[in-house]
């Protein structure tokens, strides 16, 4: 009856040290197409846990100083979702741009790359393409003075007498 009780009670044991979390991103890519520089463009990627033990994210390390990532920090339970939220800033960073957000978990997985790119488009890129458009003149008629040639002064001798 030991023996019994003892292999079922390793098997009980045994089967909860394989379980382990899943996360299963909806996306793990995000493109913002066109963003105004100054705009500060933020995505959220959502993720369900497909595993059957909790989920712990413990980090989310972004690729530099520009994004900033954002993530449900409290166990993420079997069944239920979570969010991790990549926040670029685009002021001063016109062009294209491809930025990453490693995420670091107990999952089954342990580290997930997610990307964000797009282009920033110059502040006031619109405007300075408007002035570098050529105006029609305008028809005002402009009369100007009469020019006036300048008068040589002239010595005279003095006669002696």
């Amino acid at each position: 009856m030991k023996k019994l009780f003892f292999a079922f009670a390793f098997m009980f044991v045994a089967s909860f040290a394989n379980a382990q979390g899943v996360i299963k991103f909806k996306t793990e890519s995000h493109d913002f197409g066109k963003v105004e520089e100054g705009v500060q463009a933020a995505y959220t990627f959502e993720f369900t846990n497909t595993g059957t033990a909790p989920v712990v994210i413990s980090n989310a390390q972004a690729s530099c100083g520009c994004t900033t990532p954002d993530w449900t920090k409290e166990p993420v339970m079997p069944g239920k979702t979570g969010k991790v939220m990549a926040s670029f800033n685009s002021q001063g960073r016109p062009g294209s741009f491809s930025k990453t957000v490693t995420v670091i978990s107990n999952s089954e997985t342990p580290q997930i790359v997610l990307s964000i790119k797009g282009e920033v488009n110059q502040k006031g890129a619109e405007k300075a393409v408007e002035a570098a458009t050529p105006v029609a003149p305008a028809t005002a008629v402009i009369k100007s003075a009469p020019v006036v040639a300048p008068v040589k002064a002239t010595t005279r001798k003095k006669s002696g007498k």
